[in-house]
This record gives C-alpha cells, structure tokens and sequence, in this order.
C-alpha cells in the first residue's frame, strides 16, 4: 500500500508532518533520515523538515515549493533537487555549507543576482538552471550571457545546466557552443559572411581511370611464391619430425639411469 500522498493527483495540499516523514522513509527520528524523495506531492509548505537535521540527499522536484525556509537548519544537505516548482529566491540556502550539487531549474530566478546567496556556499560545485530534455528553465537563462554572469558569480561552480566549465573536458564544450554560435544566423547589419570554399580542388572526389594491373600482377606473384615456400619449409618440418620420433622409437625404452 502506497504512503499517503504518493501519487500527484491526490496529493493538494499535502503538509509535511513528522508523521507523514516517519512513514515515506520507516525511520522513528527525524534527525536519523539521510536521503528522502518526495517529488511531485503538491507541497507548497515544508512544515517540519528544518527538523531532519542529518538529511544529506533530497528531491522536492515538481511541487508548487514558493519558499525554502526550513532547508535553513540542514547543514549536513549536499544534494538537492527543487526543480519545477515556483520559487522566486534560493536565500534559505545561504547555511547550507555541505551543499554540493543543486537543481533549480523550472522555477522563477529573474536574474542573476538572486544566486547571490550561494556565493558563500565553498562545496557547491554543480548548479542547474535550465534543463533541456525536461524543457524546465527559469526567466534568467533568457539573457544569452547568464552563464558567464552566473560563473561569475560563482566562480567554485564546476559544472552548469550539465555541461563542466572547469577542469577536463571543460574545453570540449566551449568548443561545442563556439561551434553553435558560428553556425547560428546574425541579425545584426554587417559585411556579408564570405561564401563557403570547397576543401579540395575541382575532380578530386572523381574516379580516377583504372591503371595498368601490371603492379597488382607482380603482387600476387610474389605473394604465390612466398606461399609456396612456407608449404616447402611445412613439409621438410613434418619429416624432420617423423624421423625423430623413428630414431626415439627404435633406441626402446632405456633400462637403467645413472645418477
């Protein structure tokens, strides 16, 4: 039997209860919980969960989240995902020093600035602001220079929006997005982009007219003769080898050993 508020359609107006965390996650503390799922339940109220003081790992993703307030307490939380919900500040994650990876795509950051508060965060590495498989985004990833603002802004980040932009395999990407931006259209007025130039000369990819077999000939001449004297040094091995086992066997088994 599923816990109450498992499936989305019956979760409106679901409040997080001790009651409720007890049962989702069979632990009898709060503060023993260390990982809890609780995505698309409806939430827009944390209720008690600033109480789940161990909590390390945990998905809120794809509630109706407007505030973070009791994420505040958990100092031990390194991984959280609030992606799809409707949170318009990250504040409340200022005294998460432990928070490593965090997922906010899908809500309302408008600019830049409201990353502020992550700033002091020293293990935040990996930070999502848009995802496009799951066509989630915030108003910010508009501007076509928010990454560059947001690595700014948080110049410890290793990996944005999925792709690293620091350490190896960094430059891989760069070269991706420089190769999209050149391949993109401009709309700003200027000189006319030069034509594209073919790589090789005019008939290069043609066939060329078949040669003289000549070569191919003497190619499989000497390939006919080395053939033949591997047979010839098979053969002589065979009857190297047969009179030794004759020679062996006519001498007969020997009788005595001296030590």
């Amino acid at each position: 039997m599923e816990p109450p508020g498992e499936k989305p359609g019956e979760a409106g107006g679901l409040q997080i209860t001790p009651q409720l965390l007890k049962l989702r996650t069979g632990e009898f503390s709060l503060e023993s919980i260390l990982l809890l799922k609780l995505r698309c339940l409806g939430l827009a109220d944390l209720g008690c969960l600033g109480e789940c003081l161990g909590l390390e790992w945990l998905d809120l993703s794809g509630n109706a989240l407007t505030h973070l307030g009791p994420l505040a307490s958990l100092r031990q939380l390194a991984v959280l995902n609030v992606s799809n919900n409707q949170l318009t500040g990250l504040e409340p994650l200022a005294t998460c020093e432990n928070l490593q990876s965090l997922n906010a795509a899908g809500n309302l950051l408008a600019t830049p600035g409201q990353l502020q508060c992550l700033a002091g965060l020293p293990c935040l590495e990996y930070l999502r602001l848009r995802d496009p498989l799951a066509r989630l985004s915030n108003p910010l990833c508009a501007s076509p220079s928010y990454r560059a603002a947001v690595r700014e802004l948080l110049p410890g980040l290793k990996v944005i929006d999925g792709e690293r932009v620091i350490g190896r395999g960094s430059e891989f990407y760069q070269l991706c997005r420089d190769l999209d931006s050149s391949l993109r259209p401009s709309s700003s007025p200027g000189p006319r982009a030069t034509e594209a130039q073919p790589w090789v000369e005019p008939g290069y990819w043609e066939s060329w007219p078949s040669r003289s077999s000549s070569i191919l000939e003497e190619a499989c001449r000497q390939f006919q003769d080395t053939l033949q004297e591997c047979w010839d040094l098979e053969r002589q091995a065979s009857d190297s080898l047969a009179q030794a086992e004759q020679a062996l066997s006519s001498a007969g088994p020997t009788s005595s050993f001296v030590f």
